[in-house]
């Protein structure tokens, strides 16, 4: 697990509250350029997070970001293709 501290675990934790929070308004259409990511799992993380934090595992959190972060930031990038090749067709 993480050898820093604490506070790195926390900064991950409100890393993964934000990221929650913004997957909560992405419109369906671009979601679904990203049909493997689990966009339901991702905005409940957030709700855990602020609401549930005592129960939250420090190596959860470490785990989430160490494992997943990566394919979610592929998803994102895949989106922004998406969004710019719209942006290209004009109206």
């Amino acid at each position: 697990m993480n050898s820093r501290g604490p506070g790195i675990c926390n900064e991950r934790s409100n890393g993964l509250e934000i990221i929650s929070e913004a997957s909560r308004s992405l419109p369906d259409d671009l979601k679904s350029v990203a049909p493997d990511v689990p966009w339901p799992a991702i905005a409940a993380i957030g709700n855990i997070l602020r609401h549930e934090y005592q129960r939250v595992e420090p190596r959860i959190v470490w785990n989430i970001a160490e494992q997943h972060l990566a394919d979610l930031k592929s998803a994102a990038e895949q989106m922004s293709l998406s969004l710019e090749a719209a942006g290209d067709e004009g109206p």
